[in-house]
């Protein structure tokens, strides 16, 4: 169908202002800026939507995920996760490696996608894994068709990480790409462990864990990614933040799409404090772990004053079983892709963070960082992934209306003030109040580069 989304606010390119936006088969055909209400009858070859007092955004890009398929699927597949994104307003996604097998070869990252095309309602990228002995397959990564190398320099599922400088090197210098970094350092964190040990032995509580992996961990690792990058020109960036310290290394001074060295924030580190880990405890074990209101406080600092640059969500589900383990036996992870956007909007209404904002770094900057082709805004002829949002639709986050197939979420209990109401990807109403078109799938990310 051809759609008109009428009488709207809509949050685009640093603006916000009242009109009307006309799809027509998968695109944005035009946007119409006006004071007054249309009428549906002046356009009856378009499905009209009212979205008057609502907010229209471009569809969020979350450029990082752990979809779990193939190997995981017990935690979650590329269906269930891509209809919580899509009800969350997400409406493409960059799929981790760290699979089962590990995403290691050309020929492993492209039955991904081939089971994304089959299954998912977002659109989609995957990216190519590293591991110390893989650099012949990384060097012939597709950069038009592939959304980045990611690099685990730091402990991770399988064969993933990445600690021979020799080979970290080799991958800076020869990736076709850009390249992603989990950035803690390995040897600190393992000292960290001892020392806990030494006094807790493997019952150590879940309130440490920021302290096994810490502050240094994060700056050494964070610093070296930054130094290998400066040294082989590397499109270097450096995912989930969690620390002030980190903060210092980057710059706002450069506009973002002449940065060859960008970061992000997870919605987890914005949200949370170590005070959450006496009430939450596993359920918000991630890695790199949530940290003190100091870091908190200073990466919403980075944020806002363009250092840090995009907001994703790291989501990672696990099962509740597996989450209530003892510290050592609980993966880290958590779902969250439902509620990332709704969730940052909080934030609007506490007056923390601008409407525009959101839009600039959970959709408008990841399409900048990735080169993605004709996503990630509201403009003539870019593919129709669209967002409307009911600002004052309050609903209380419970188990009943989760979409995980985990079956839990940290924010259980939450109170959200906003909600998705209507989601299109490709020009598809794929999501409307709670209902999906489940005929629909997404497109595989393409990239201008």
């Amino acid at each position: 169908m051809n759609y008109l989304i009428a009488n709207t606010n809509i949050v685009n390119e640093g603006r916000i202002f009242k009109g009307s936006v006309f799809t027509k088969g998968e695109e944005i055909e035009k946007i119409l800026e006006h004071t007054d209400d249309i009428e549906v009858n002046s356009f009856k070859e378009y499905e009209f939507i009212d979205a008057s007092n609502m907010f229209l955004l471009p569809g969020v890009i979350d450029d990082q995920v752990h979809f779990r398929e193939p190997g995981l699927t017990h935690k979650a597949d590329i269906g269930s996760e891509s209809r919580a994104a899509i009800a969350g307003g997400v409406t493409s996604f960059m799929d981790m490696p760290n699979t089962l097998p590990n995403t290691l070869t050309q020929d492993l990252l492209e039955e991904k996608y081939k089971l994304a095309s089959e299954k998912s309602l977002a659109n989609y990228s995957f990216y190519m894994g590293a591991s110390n002995d893989n650099v012949k397959e990384i060097v012939k990564t597709d950069p038009v068709n592939v959304c980045g190398i990611k690099v685990f320099m730091g402990a991770s599922t399988g064969n993933m990480l990445v600690d021979n400088k020799s080979t970290l090197q080799a991958i800076f210098k020869e990736a076709p790409c850009l390249v992603a970094t989990h950035c803690e350092d390995e040897a600190t964190i393992q000292n960290n462990i001892i020392r806990l040990r030494n006094i807790y032995r493997d019952d150590i509580p879940i309130h440490y864990h920021p302290q096994i992996r810490s502050d240094e961990a994060c700056y050494i690792s964070t610093s070296l990614a930054i130094e290998l990058a400066e040294k082989y020109n590397t499109r270097l960036h450096i995912l989930h933040l969690s620390t002030a310290l980190e903060t210092t290394l980057f710059r706002n001074n450069i506009p973002l799409p002449e940065k060859s060295i960008t970061a992000e924030v997870c919605i987890h580190h914005l949200w949370f404090n170590d005070e959450a880990y006496h009430t939450k405890g596993n359920l918000i074990k991630w890695n790199p772990a949530i940290k003190t209101e100091t870091d908190r406080r200073a990466l919403w600092k980075a944020l806002l004053d363009n250092r840090l640059d995009v907001i994703a969500t790291d989501h990672a589900p696990h099962t509740l079983v597996e989450k209530r383990n003892s510290y050592f036996k609980t993966p880290s992870g958590g779902p969250l892709i439902q509620h990332s956007l709704i969730a940052l909007m909080e934030f609007f209404h506490q007056g923390k963070i601008s409407m525009e904002k959101i839009v600039e770094k959970m959709c408008h900057a990841p399409a900048i960082c990735f080169k993605v082709n004709k996503r990630g805004f509201i403009r003539s002829g870019y593919k129709a992934d669209l967002v409307i949002v009911n600002p004052n639709q309050p609903g209380i986050v419970e188990k009943s209306n989760l979409l995980y197939k985990c079956g839990w979420s940290p924010f259980e209990g939450t109170l959200f003030q906003s909600a998705v109401t209507h989601t299109f990807v490709n020009g598809n109403l794929v999501y409307e109040m709670g209902k999906f078109d489940l005929s629909a799938r997404g497109q595989r990310l393409t990239f201008n580069r």
